[in-house]
């Protein structure tokens, strides 16, 4: 767990600084800062479309009285993607996008089960009762 964290908070984040630093002197300042906020709007926009989608799906699978797992995986590759397209920088970008294409989704979704599967049953997963 420490090196997800590891990962997440300091290898991440000191990439993201060396390859913007490159792309600047690589195509100059202003270009790279127009790309980071011009996928930032796209990363929003897409993600709110296939959010709504996503819900109305859910709905719909609710009301036919089944359960929306795979609508409700398909949310949370959504609400990560969208997440990842507003941190600025080009990895989280193109991660962030690679979560929002739908076959791509398809294939992080055993993944996911798995992994909430395994938070069950080592009882990593927090949650609150009132």
């Amino acid at each position: 767990m420490r090196n997800i964290f590891f990962l997440l908070f300091i290898v991440i984040p000191a990439l993201e600084i060396v390859v913007l630093v490159l792309s600047g002197k690589a195509i100059g300042v202003w270009p790279t800062f127009a790309f980071i906020v011009a996928t930032g709007i796209i990363g929003a926009f897409l993600a709110k479309k296939q959010g709504l989608h996503t819900l109305q799906r859910a709905k719909y699978e609710w009301m036919n009285g089944r359960i929306p797992s795979d609508a409700l995986l398909d949310g949370i590759c959504i609400l990560v993607g969208g997440t990842l397209l507003l941190t600025p920088g080009f990895i989280t970008d193109t991660a962030g996008f690679i979560l929002l294409l739908p076959f791509a989704r398809e294939k992080m979704k055993p993944w996911l089960v798995r992994l909430f599967k395994w938070m069950f049953y080592t009882k990593t997963w927090i949650y609150i009762r009132k």
